[in-house]
């Protein structure tokens, strides 16, 4: 049986301590909180009274529950005044001299049996346990960031604390309306060890150029969904915490992935911490605020480029999938004549009606008239003859993810297809450069990775080679904009943006599960509830496709050659047993 905590003592009420404190004073708990002066104190009442104004603007409490949970929190400046505490969390500065100095201050304070917790994200709480002389009673509960707001707590045993102490904070998390994982001692425990080698993944890409802040943002929100792009995500973050979370994860893993990316180390020496000092890969307009003002790395707006566009008026889409078919819906409703050519009558018969079908599904969703529906499927045309795409203005690839193929649809287009013309590969991975050397008009050619189903998602990447021409990128750009979607650019190598960065997370989580650190349900928690993501990696490499995402890890590891990207035995494993997720019945988890 868990005992009841009735008063809790948080050292440290910035931001995350602050925020700690009215999480648990909402439940009726008495709160002590340390500051290490006045000054602080002050700023800690503050900014309780004005987190909890919000909360009672926002309907979410009332003036006597504000009222109430205020009276509740009592402010001192000496860890002396806790000895009624029955559990202390930390939530100081990520310094592990400051944490053991506390944690050793704490032992002469507080009762024997007392809970003592480090909100620490990333240090080994066994190092911070064995500056007392009761590591036992020593855990990890890691709050994410706003703790009045994220639901999910990492709860962090070492290999001494006592089963009673985790299972006493497992239910006060509970009570807290918290999600709680537990999980062993280990550098970035399981969210932000998953979480911040993807960010520093996206630094890597900025810094060296590859694309732009804006790109690497909106390709992360509208390809996967997630609520922040990662460069906003480490300007909330704070760049000086994201540092000190990957160097102690590279300490302790070896991982080149996770050692930090120079940059950050240059911007936090020239004080562009984020939103906390006002700049970081953005310029705010204000200290702590989340509104961006242009600065000179702004792009111009839409359509202010000098660069000439090539005139666009019929399409044509060579494949009969899911993705083809999405894609020529995509242009039939933005008014393009659109060809679609298959390799027989039968499968341009069933393409059609598969486009049809869709078309229905909104008719009956009210989103799409019938008159509607009908101008769309009057401006497509399906078609078996290669010749009938020669008066195309842009014609994009859609068929099989097999190179060979590809380049062989390229070689018979570059015959027939008038001169002048944009000719577009889908490709999700694989080299646009093979598919341009495929014709004698490479400069014609360039990535257009439409994500699937085509109709709703809003990315499309924009893969430009050493040979693509100028005004086929803005041409490029320009129709994306047409059609409704988000364009992004980067330049030809492995995975492009999302890819590259999205696969070697989910690699790393397999890595994770591999190692029996935490379990597949735990993970996906951690991720969806910590992080905000639409899917738990699991989930997600279920949908996707084990043997497709083994597929773009292997390129991923080929082209880079860095040993972090090697895809995990486990997922091969899989593969080869025939579990390749939602589609075969059975993956990471089964399906009925």
């Amino acid at each position: 049986m868990t005992r009841e905590l009735g008063c809790v003592g948080v050292v440290g009420l910035g931001t995350m301590g602050a925020g700690i404190a009215e999480v648990v004073a909402r439940t009726g708990i008495r709160v002590i909180g340390v500051e290490l002066d006045q000054d602080c104190v002050d700023r800690a009442r503050e900014h309780l009274e004005y987190s909890t104004e919000r909360a009672l603007s926002g309907g979410k409490l009332d003036a006597a529950a504000r009222t109430a949970l205020l009276d509740r929190i009592s402010f001192t400046t000496s860890l002396a005044d806790l000895a009624d505490a029955d559990l202390v969390v930390e939530a100081i500065p990520e310094s592990l001299e400051l944490k053991a100095r506390v944690f050793t201050e704490l032992e002469e304070v507080c009762r024997p049996d007392v809970i003592l917790a480090s909100n620490t994200s990333s240090l080994s709480v066994t190092e911070i346990g064995v500056h007392t002389g009761r590591p036992g009673k020593v855990v990890g509960l890691h709050f994410f960031n706003p703790a009045p707001v994220l639901k999910l707590v990492e709860i962090v045993r070492t290999v001494v604390t006592e089963p009673d102490v985790v299972a006493d904070v497992e239910a006060f998390a509970r009570k807290l309306g918290k999600e709680p994982v537990v999980i062993g001692d280990r550098a970035g425990f399981i969210a932000n060890a998953l979480l911040f080698g993807y960010l520093n993944h996206a630094v890597s890409m900025y810094e060296s150029r590859y694309a732009t802040r804006e790109d690497l943002d909106a390709a992360m929100r509208f390809g996967c969904g997630y609520p922040m792009g990662p460069l906003a995500l480490l300007d909330l973050i704070g760049l000086d915490t994201a540092y000190e979370i990957l160097e102690t994860m590279y300490r302790q893993s070896r991982n080149r992935l996770h050692a930090p990316a120079p940059i950050l180390r240059q911007m936090i020496t020239a004080g562009l911490l984020g939103r906390k000092s006002g700049r970081g890969f953005y310029t705010y307009d204000g200290l702590d605020s989340p509104v961006v003002v242009p600065d000179v790395l702004t792009p111009a707006p839409a359509g202010g480029t000098e660069v000439s566009t090539r005139d666009v008026q019929r399409v044509g889409v060579v494949g009969t999938g899911t993705m083809a078919t999405g894609i020529v819906e995509v242009f039939a409703k933005k008014g393009f004549d659109t060809v679609l050519r298959a390799r027989t009558a039968d499968r341009a018969t069933a393409a059609l009606a598969a486009v049809r079908k869709s078309l229905d599904r909104q008719v009956v969703k009210g989103r799409l008239s019938e008159e509607d529906r009908e101008a769309v499927l009057g401006r497509i045309r399906g078609v078996v003859d290669l010749d009938e795409l020669a008066d195309c203005d842009l014609v994009v690839e859609a068929v099989a993810e097999e190179l060979s193929i590809k380049r062989a649809v390229f070689g018979a287009l570059d015959e027939v297809v008038k001169p002048g013309a944009v000719l577009a590969t889908t490709t999700s991975s694989l080299p646009v450069i093979e598919c341009a050397a495929a014709t004698s008009r490479p400069s014609d050619v360039v990535g257009l990775h439409f994500f699937n189903p085509a109709p709703v998602m809003k990315l499309v990447e924009i893969v430009s080679t050493i040979a693509t021409a100028e005004d086929v990128v803005a041409t490029a750009r320009a129709v994306c904009r047409k059609v409704g979607k988000h364009p992004v650019h980067c330049s030809d190598r492995a995975g492009f943006i999302v890819n590259a960065l999205l696969f070697p997370y989910l690699n790393d989580a397999v890595k994770m599960l591999e190692a029996h650190y935490a379990d597949a349900d735990d993970i996906d928690t951690a991720m969806k509830v910590g992080c905000g993501l639409p899917m738990g990696p699991f989930e997600l490499l279920d949908v996707v496709g084990l043997d497709v995402s083994l597929a773009i890890e292997r390129t991923l590891y080929y082209e880079f050659r860095d040993a972090g990207f090697a895809p995990a035995p486990l997922l091969e494993h899989l593969v080869t047993a025939g579990r390749l997720g939602r589609k075969t019945g059975k993956g990471f988890r089964d399906y009925s």
